[in-house]
């Protein structure tokens, strides 16, 4: 990409910003968003949504203490430590650009940098049965998409409707969207774009909040539906994201039962 479309070869924040001068995303369209993130998943975590799909992990911390003494202490993570639950749009709005001078795309309104790790188990149906196990749900479709790589994050846009058509059913029949928040540039815009309603997309917030470990993300969005899917006792839910290089992927999921 570097030799054969330079002009696309950019740093991630530098798409955002290119996705929201394309598609008009304003610096307060990306705040709100932001903002939204945070209180959806402080309710979440509030309301003990999370529990469910979290597995406690416990750390060893040892400190030096002044004079020498050594003091350890066992530290049990069992809630995403990045929600801001004390945040404000006017806060926000106080922050620099953090990739091109002038620009809006900012710390605050980008997915935060994480670690994570997330498992799913996919297998046949037939499987599942002779060992005795009970599905969540059916991967009814999966689709991947290729967009111009400068906005990398409308990529989402493509392969939704890809993966949707797979399915055999309509944008309007998923119950709700865990699409990944990498910036809220790019989020605003696959929203629009789809023309989604707000309050069926990242219901119990999204990676600018919860954060966005790479390579973990999309199995950690997975997780996240499924369990929404049974508490909601929702038929369908769709899992998207975009990729860096010009690519989204999207998979249609349809709960078991």
């Amino acid at each position: 990409l570097a030799r054969s479309w330079p002009e696309a070869y950019l740093g991630m924040g530098l798409t955002a910003e290119e996705v929201a001068r394309r598609w008009s995303i304003t610096r307060a369209d990306q705040d709100s968003f932001a903002f939204h993130s945070h209180r959806k998943a402080h309710a979440a975590i509030a309301g003990g949504l999370f529990k469910e799909e979290i597995l406690p992990v416990e750390a060893r911390i040892t400190e030096t203490r002044p004079g020498g003494a050594v003091e350890v202490r066992h530290v049990v993570f069992e809630t995403d430590e990045g929600v801001r639950s004390d945040t404000t749009e006017e806060a926000l709005s106080k922050l620099k650009p953090a990739f091109a001078a002038g620009g809006t795309v900012t710390a605050g309104n980008t997915s935060q940098t994480s670690d994570g790790a997330a498992a799913v188990v996919v297998m046949a149906a037939d499987k599942a049965r002779a060992m005795g196990l009970t599905p969540l749900a059916t991967l009814r479709s999966f689709a991947a998409s290729g967009v111009d790589p400068d906005v990398m994050g409308i990529g989402p846009v493509e392969a939704i409707p890809k993966a949707l058509n797979l399915a055999g059913i309509a944008l309007a029949d998923a119950d709700f969207f865990e699409i990944n928040e990498a910036f809220a540039a790019q989020a605003v815009a696959v929203q629009r774009l789809l023309n989604l309603d707000p309050d069926r997309v990242n219901i119990h917030g999204g990676a600018i909040a919860l954060g966005h470990p790479l390579g973990c993300t999309g199995a950690k969005l997975t997780v996240t539906a499924l369990n929404a899917m049974a508490r909601r006792k929702s038929t369908y839910a769709v899992v998207s994201m975009c990729i860096g290089g010009g690519m989204g992927a999207a998979a249609v999921l349809e709960r078991a039962g």
